[in-house]
């Protein structure tokens, strides 16, 4: 995204997420259609909300972690000049320099500890949702070997 691509990127995402509603659609379908009396398998439809919901938490989850990691840690975020003083075209008088105090610090630490700890959550989070949706199509292969077994 540094060498211009956030377009290309923001457009990728964009197919991505129209994908992932045509994906979403035939699976409420199908959800619908073991629900119905012609079926009767709620066990079925069950799983696949089960596998909808964690889908839906671990989609949420990588959107926040490509936030976090565009944002970047405060302490490693870039400085913008445009509120600065130029006295001359290579020179400037920069509001960002202050003093470093144990204060400030701190703050810094803290909001740095804050920034890795929702990083580490939103990635162990996608981690669970990943094994729950795992767990569910393995049923899902159970119920295939027993139809075929019958």
């Amino acid at each position: 995204m540094a060498s211009g691509g956030e377009l290309a990127y923001q457009q990728l995402c964009s197919e991505i997420t129209i994908e992932f509603n045509d994906c979403s659609k035939k699976v409420l379908e199908m959800e619908s259609l073991f629900r119905s009396p012609n079926y009767h398998r709620l066990d079925l439809a069950q799983i696949l909300r089960a596998v909808q919901d964690q889908e839906k938490q671990k989609l949420h989850l990588t959107a926040s972690i490509q936030v976090l990691k565009k944002a970047g840690r405060p302490s490693e975020r870039l400085v913008s000049h445009e509120n600065c003083k130029f006295t001359k075209p290579t020179e400037h008088e920069c509001v960002h320099v202050q003093e470093i105090t144990e204060a400030s610090g701190t703050e810094e630490a803290e909001a740095d500890a804050e920034y890795d700890n929702a990083l580490k959550e939103a990635i162990k989070g996608v981690q669970d949702a990943v094994t729950a949706i795992n767990e569910h199509l393995e049923e899902v292969r159970y119920e295939i070997e027993a139809l075929e077994a019958e």
